[in-house]
């Protein structure tokens, strides 16, 4: 687990691929690694990735599977290319964002952005399928990074984003139509999942069979009329 809060900014020094899959050679010199170990989890961009190399000198690798590069945007990195970095999170650590489990959902990307006042203003566009779990001042992590939803309309979705985070994170490299990692409030997809009660153990039982009168018959109020 990761709390989107990012440690610091690294970069990827070589991407290598293995018989289908790809391994990441990370400078993480900004990170300090000395109580790391083989098999410890770091998020690259929010990716949940286990260490498999400890070269020292600030650096790390990781193995990225096939289905990893299939559902995210390393496979699009290349040499020198900045990335948001974030150790997992150890009992007892402070929670300054919210519970990240560094499993993307969805690639998104950015639609518009300009400043507003000292901050600056982005909205990205979701993939549709995403759009139902976010909400205007839900949480969502983008890149990694622990951000608050301001608007939603739609599919796509505004943050701001403080200097302070501008500067330690890989937002400074963005630009309309940079592909980013998207990772949904954990909340939100369990309670979908739970609302489907014994119908999430048939075969094709999804969210999408959600529907106002199947609410109703499991006992959910129905607000959606007028009052007398």
């Amino acid at each position: 687990m990761f709390t989107g809060i990012i440690e610091t900014l690294g970069s990827l020094e070589r991407l290598t691929p293995s018989g289908g899959d790809v391994r990441l050679d990370v400078n993480a010199s900004g990170m300090d690694l000395s109580d790391t170990r083989l098999g410890d989890s770091i998020a690259v961009n929010g990716v949940c990735l286990t260490v498999t190399d400890l070269p020292g000198n600030g650096f790390f690798a990781a193995d990225v599977s096939r289905e990893s590069l299939e559902v995210t945007t390393l496979g699009r990195l290349g040499p020198g290319d900045r990335v948001n970095l974030e150790r997992a999170l150890a009992l007892g650590d402070r929670l300054g964002g919210h519970m990240v489990s560094g499993h993307v959902d969805g690639v998104g990307e950015v639609v518009a952005m300009e400043p507003d006042a000292r901050s600056t203003r982005v909205r990205f566009r979701a993939p549709a399928a995403l759009s139902r779990y976010i909400a205007a001042k839900g949480s969502i992590t983008i890149d990694g990074t622990s951000l608050t939803v301001n608007r939603v309309d739609g599919a796509e979705f505004e943050v701001n984003i403080i200097p302070h985070t501008w500067s330690l994170t890989r937002f400074a490299v963005y630009a309309v139509g940079t592909p980013v990692n998207l990772e949904v409030d954990l909340i939100a997809r369990y309670l979908e999942r739970l609302m489907l009660g014994d119908r999430a153990a048939e075969p094709g039982g999804q969210a999408g069979d959600l529907s106002e009168a199947w609410l109703a018959e499991q006992g959910f109020p129905n607000h959606s009329g007028s009052r007398d």
